[in-house]
């Protein structure tokens, strides 16, 4: 399982989500076919993070969707 943060530069925003495929997920994401992202595509995947389980998966990204993907981002890799 992976949590992904995706990017959009067209509205600004992050989205943080998870799953088992990443590039099947984002292609999805692009597409349109989620709704919660359909009006920022296009989406570049900024960070990846592989987990064991998918209750991992879920954990870390609600930590992350708590902190706000872009504080975890700075926060991880002091940017």
């Amino acid at each position: 399982m992976f949590v992904y943060i995706l990017f959009s530069e067209k509205s600004s925003r992050y989205y943080v989500g998870q799953t088992a495929d990443v590039e099947k997920r984002l292609k999805r994401h692009n597409q349109g076919l989620v709704p919660s992202t359909k009006y920022g595509m296009p989406w570049k995947i900024v960070l990846q993070i592989e987990v064991e389980t998918r209750s991992g998966a879920m954990l870390l990204e609600s930590k992350i969707k708590k902190r706000g993907a872009k504080r975890f981002i700075d926060s991880q890799f002091g940017v």
